[in-house]
Order: structure tokens, then sequence, then C-alpha cells
């Protein structure tokens, strides 16, 4: 797939003066977005599936996970 971008006179000369791949740029930004947007679907999911009853906690798991955080 190909994707065609347009920007004004100003920003593509500022994007000429910085010597970086703009195309693997847009390519990680997006890949970035992807993963976020996929993590805070599963994350709503598993929300909603607690809040269902559909899964459950597992017991003493909150306090673990809250002693990791604060060890790190």
């Amino acid at each position: 797939m190909s994707i065609t971008i347009r920007v004004d006179d100003e920003l593509r000369r500022k994007m000429k003066e910085i010597k970086i791949n703009w195309s693997e740029y847009i390519r990680e930004a997006i890949r970035r977005r992807i993963e976020l947007e996929e993590r805070k679907k599963a994350a709503e999911k598993l929300l909603n599936d607690l809040k269902e009853g559909k899964r459950r906690v597992p017991s003493g798991f909150v306090n673990e996970a809250i002693r990791e955080g604060r060890e790190r």
C-alpha cells in the first residue's frame, strides 16, 4: 500500500533541513499508534469481561502488581 500526504511549503522546507528518513519515521509512528490502539482495545475488553463476571482477578494479583511497580 502506498500513502501520499500533502505538506505546505514551509513544512517541506523544514523537513528537508532535518536529515532523517521521513517514510520510515511515519511507518514507525503508525506502528506505535496501532499497537497503542490494540492495547487500549484489549484493556477495554478485559475491563468489560471483569465487570460482567466473565473473568476474575486471581487472589493476591493486585497487591503483587503494586509491589512490583514500587520496586521498579
